[in-house]
């Protein structure tokens, strides 16, 4: 496939649509834990829930992991430490496994040596195999910049978890469509911050949110593996 704009915008369009098969639909990334406790259980309150979830963890770690691989740092370093940033077991796997599905469906579709590269770190064991970090190395070997890449990662997030929680809440169609539209804002504000950052950022994420997604694991009854 030849870098051009065409080319890498049908291509994320293919990385980011809902129907890719990574598995997103089995996740909440916490916010099953918020409607547990009564605290997420209309479209407001998970509005609310989603645009912190942006602003901190798609920002300070996905965002951040793109962005260190856009920038040429170590992808075993950068894979090593978002293993450490994800303290919650369950989200910790569900990267794992979505990035393990995107390394997979990528090897197959937009082959690169630098994919190949890190596939192998995965079967090696040396790596822990993550989303972002897989969808960056896909990305950046399609030539998208970073800005695009950021973007289109940040709002196929947001799409997946406003899905599940239109079945979750539950939320009429309708209604998560109005979610989605005003977390524009949100998204454009994360990509906006992400450049901002320094290493000293990485993993900096509301502990509110990660003690929920913690929680989670021993939660009674649930719909989402996390």
């Amino acid at each position: 496939m030849q870098n051009t704009r065409t080319d890498y915008q049908l291509a994320l369009q293919q990385l980011t649509d809902s129907a890719l098969p990574t598995g997103a639909f089995a996740h909440s990334l916490g916010f099953e834990g918020y409607i547990e406790r009564d605290l997420v259980t209309d479209e407001a309150s998970f509005g609310r829930w989603l645009d912190a979830f942006i602003g901190q963890q798609l920002t300070y770690s996905d965002g951040l992991a793109i962005r260190f691989l856009y920038e040429g740092i170590s992808l075993v370093e950068l894979d090593e430490v978002l293993t450490g940033c994800l303290l919650a077991r369950e989200v910790r796997e569900a990267s794992v496994k979505m990035g393990g599905r995107l390394l997979e469906i990528g090897g197959e579709v937009f082959p690169s040596p630098e994919l190949d590269a890190y596939r192998t770190l995965v079967t090696e064991g040396r790596a822990a195999g993550h989303q972002p970090l897989a969808f960056a190395v896909v990305a950046r070997s399609l030539g998208v910049p970073l800005g695009e890449a950021l973007a289109a990662y940040f709002f196929a997030t947001v799409t997946s978890l406003t899905q599940n929680a239109v079945r979750a809440i539950p939320l009429g169609q309708n209604a998560g469509q109005r979610v989605l539209r005003k977390a524009h804002d949100a998204v454009a504000a994360a990509v906006d911050s992400v450049p901002h950052l320094s290493w000293d950022d990485f993993g900096a994420v509301s502990p509110g949110l990660e003690i929920s997604q913690m929680r989670h694991e021993r939660q009674r009854a649930r719909m989402f593996m996390s």
